[in-house]
């Protein structure tokens, strides 16, 4: 495969707040602490101060390892984490089955080569690529589903609670049919097998994923993290006390939210007053104060201040951070130095900083993911036959066509130069009426513009005549269009990996790692 670059202002497809960050503008410093660059990673690795313990870290992870048959280099990395020059780089995500969307794989393969690039650059240092398993989540109907081409399929059972602890026994229906989509042939089946084995050897969502995951990026050291752990929470505890008590979290986040609307960005996500769920098996629901208690909605379970504090110490596993304070518990149990979002993630992430300043947890680097476009052989050899370049696929389709028609005729079909005529005509009118009677001025301006809106008229009527003409060309380009921007949006936000495994196989993955360029901020187009 070959890489092309263009800028994310170029795809249109990006925030303004996304293109203002990664441009680095002054009005938003505020909202984060280092620059996404290598002056901002060495100022980041000076400045890190990791108080958590290590040695449960490793310990965790090892044992979350055990029955995965990993590469020595994931082993290797989780037993680096024990020391103190080791550094993580953080992605997370949903346990989408199959992996979901692109930008999925897409985030990964950022935090790989970031990881490697620091690794050039600061030597004396180690950086471990980091997937942050979202197991708390419990939001089924986000996950449930993939997209192959123009099939949805969909994994269909009653579920509640967490979805890291759902059972997969009963997946085997949506398996068979993405097995089937993959194939018989040997790209397809290499895929085929590395999912049939992660489903069908684990008895829990989190632990299939984390097989899955492994088994595709194990061979670049990517280490993936449950952080539904009782060790792990237990180091979260007091700010989880603190949190839910004081309600911090609450004032400092809609403080910063009221600042980015008066830049005029509107924030991603709303604090409230309590972030935390409380968690057991096939239970996560929000926590409310009430009357002076503490309770649990949609249950009888409720807790005064003292038996809520019990409760924290006795079990942390219990408590389930939000989107808002799940950041500020990753940056207490991981060594982490950067954090890798798509453009949502780094809205967000802007709202979190005074949150962080208060507890005194260092805000990591804030780096969007990189984002890609894989164009197939037949896609590209259409676009050079009707003369399109890659810049010109992000264009809306109807401007697209009328620019291709205006492009490929040999007779001119736009009237800006009798436009202009008509304008100077009139003015000439208009000036010799003013002399003869003032309010002439008035009909004149209605008969220049009754001229102007038949030749905008006529206009449009050559323009939809010459598209008569080339119809075919302009079907494909509407056919081009929708293969490469499903549903109007992105490739990456509705595709899966499965057809790129089918024409690529492992040379899809491999050619992610070849030219995704984390700190260089540009979109990538991957074509034959």
């Amino acid at each position: 495969m070959q890489a092309k670059y263009i800028s994310y202002q170029e795809t249109n497809a990006f925030s303004a707040v996304v293109l203002d960050y990664i441009s680095g503008k002054d009005q938003l410093k505020s909202f984060y602490k280092y620059t996404p660059d290598f002056n901002g990673f060495g100022e980041a690795i000076k400045n890190r101060k990791f108080n958590a313990d290590r040695t449960v870290l490793v310990n965790t992870l090892q044992r979350q390892y055990a029955n995965v048959k990993t590469t020595p280099m994931v082993t290797e990395h989780i037993k680096r984490l024990g020391d103190s020059r080791t550094f993580t780089i953080t992605t997370g995500h949903q346990l989408n089955i199959f992996t979901g969307p692109l930008y999925f794989i897409y985030k990964i393969v950022t935090a790989i080569n970031l990881a490697r690039e620091l690794k050039q650059k600061f030597p004396d240092c180690n950086f471990v690529p980091v997937y942050w398993m979202a197991t708390e989540d419990h939001d089924f109907e986000e996950i449930n589903h993939v997209k192959v081409e123009d099939r949805l399929l969909t994994w269909n059972k009653p579920a509640a609670g967490a979805t890291g602890r759902l059972a997969t026994k009963d997946i085997i229906e949506t398996l068979t049919a993405y097995k089937g989509y993959l194939g018989i042939g040997t790209k397809g089946l290499m895929l085929s097998r590395l999912v049939e084995a992660a489903y069908t050897n684990n008895n829990r969502l989190s632990d299939a994923t984390r097989e899955l995951v492994d088994a595709l990026f194990g061979e670049y050291g990517l280490v993936c993290i449950d952080a539904d752990d009782p060790l792990l929470k237990k180091q979260f505890s007091e700010v989880i006390f603190q949190d839910i008590t004081e309600q911090n979290s609450f004032k400092f986040i809609s403080e910063s939210n009221t600042k980015l609307e008066e830049l005029g960005h509107k924030p991603q996500v709303n604090p409230r007053e309590i972030n935390f769920f409380y968690m057991t098996d096939n239970l996560r629901e929000r926590i409310v104060e009430k009357d002076g208690r503490y309770k649990v909605m949609h249950t009888e379970i409720s807790f005064g201040k003292e038996e809520l504090q019990t409760e924290i110490n006795n079990f942390p596993e219990r408590f389930s951070p939000n989107v808002v304070m799940r950041p500020i518990y990753q940056e207490v149990i991981l060594p982490n130095l950067a954090y890798i979002g798509g453009g949502a993630e780094v809205t967000y992430w802007l709202q979190l900083k005074s949150n962080f300043d208060h507890y005194k947890i260092d805000f990591p680097v804030l780096l969007l993911r990189n984002s890609a476009m894989v164009i197939d052989r037949r896609s590209e050899l259409r676009m050079q036959i009707l003369g399109i370049s890659h810049k010109d696929l992000f264009a809306k389709t109807e401007t697209l066509k009328n620019e291709w028609v205006r492009a490929h005729v040999n007779l001119h079909l736009s009237l800006n130069d009798e436009e202009r005529a008509i304008n100077a005509v009139f003015d000439q009118i208009k000036l010799n009426a003013y002399k003869i009677d003032k309010t002439l001025s008035q009909s004149t301006d209605a008969a220049k513009n009754k001229a102007l809106k038949l030749i905008a008229s006529l206009e449009k009527k050559m323009l939809r005549a010459e598209k008569r003409k080339h119809k075919t060309s302009l079907a494909q380009i509407e056919s081009l269009k929708e293969k490469l921007f499903p549903t109007g949006v992105l490739q990456e936000r509705v595709l899966n990996i499965a057809p790129m495994y089918i024409l690529y196989g492992d040379e899809f993955i491999d050619s992610l790692v070849a030219f995704f360029k984390p700190l260089d901020h540009q979109f990538t187009i991957l074509f034959d």
